[in-house]
Formats: structure tokens, sequence, C-alpha cells
């Protein structure tokens, strides 16, 4: 979406409103199962802009240890001060990228581009089914919530395996 601010920037109004849907891509082998739903606005506010987006989007993924199936959904509330292209440096915009959105030449917006550079960001990079999943099973690959596997817990070393068989026969 992109929004148009020059009657923003002309003193005409004080606020604008945002409230529409986009669909994200797949990222990370995240399924987003419905679109992203967006909604804030911008303001002025005494000579700067602010825009305020609250973004929240369903989600099915695995988990990162067990993966099993696991349904979620992302929220986030963020702000951006709005800026002109050159009203401030080039570098200090790089440096900041999630504290400013800059308006093109014509005063639009798009506030897409905020939108999913703030989902790539702080959308988390390992989901879990549960705090304390504790995996698969690294021989069988059994979940471990399912049960004891029987598979040996210890493995030894195999260059120490002589080692241990004079441990279990101490006559010899």
């Amino acid at each position: 979406m992109t929004l148009d601010l020059k009657p923003m920037l002309r003193g005409e109004v004080k606020r604008i409103a945002v409230d529409y849907r986009l669909t994200p891509d797949e990222m990370y082998g995240v399924r987003f199962c419905e679109d992203l739903h967006a909604c804030g606005e911008v303001t002025d506010n005494a000579g700067y802009m602010r825009l305020s987006l609250s973004i929240s989007v369903p989600y099915v993924a695995e988990c990162a240890r067990c993966l099993d199936e696991v349904s979620g959904e992302f929220r986030e509330v963020f702000e951006r001060t709005v800026v002109t292209k050159g009203a401030i440096d080039e570098d200090k915009l790089e440096e900041s990228v999630d504290e400013y959105a800059v308006l093109d030449e014509d005063g639009k917006l798009d506030v897409d581009d905020e939108i999913l550079e703030t989902l790539v960001l702080l959308f988390p990079k390992k989901i879990l089914c549960r705090e304390d999943c504790e995996g698969l099973c690294q021989r069988c690959g059994k979940p471990k919530k399912d049960g004891d596997c029987g598979c040996p817990t210890k493995e030894i070393d195999p260059r120490l395996a002589v080692l241990k068989k004079l441990l279990d026969n101490p006559e010899k």
C-alpha cells in the first residue's frame, strides 16, 4: 500500500488512518495462514510525521526441535519517523533503518516495505512447540516427548572403547 502524504505535507490534514491487509511470502519455512493485518496511522506532530502501526498475522511452522506443527500469531507494534528524501544523511539513515521511513519525491510512502522489513527483522527465527521441548532422539529420530525410545544414552568415544573394556572386566 502506498500512502499519499502530500495533503499532510501541505498542512491540510493532521492524521491519515491506515487499515489494510497484505499477503506476505513464506519465509524461514513459515506459512502464513491469512493475510497480514496492518492498522494504525500517520500523524503530523508539530513539524514531523510519525508512522505508528500494529501488525498481526497467523502462521503455521515446524517446531525447531521436534518438527511438530506449531500454530501461532505474530503481533508487533512499531513506529517510524517519516522523513523526506535528502532530509537526513544517507549514512545515518542506513545505520538506523528501523527508525525512519522515507518519502519518495512524490510525497508517497510505501507502507508495505516498512511492514515486510519489520516482519523479516522481528519474526522469531526459532519456533518451538513448548519452551521445554526436548526434540528428537539423535540415534533413532523418535520424539522424546513420546517417551523413552530405548536407545543408549551414553555413547563411548570409539578411541576409548579399549579402556571401557578394561573397566568392565577389571580381573583380566
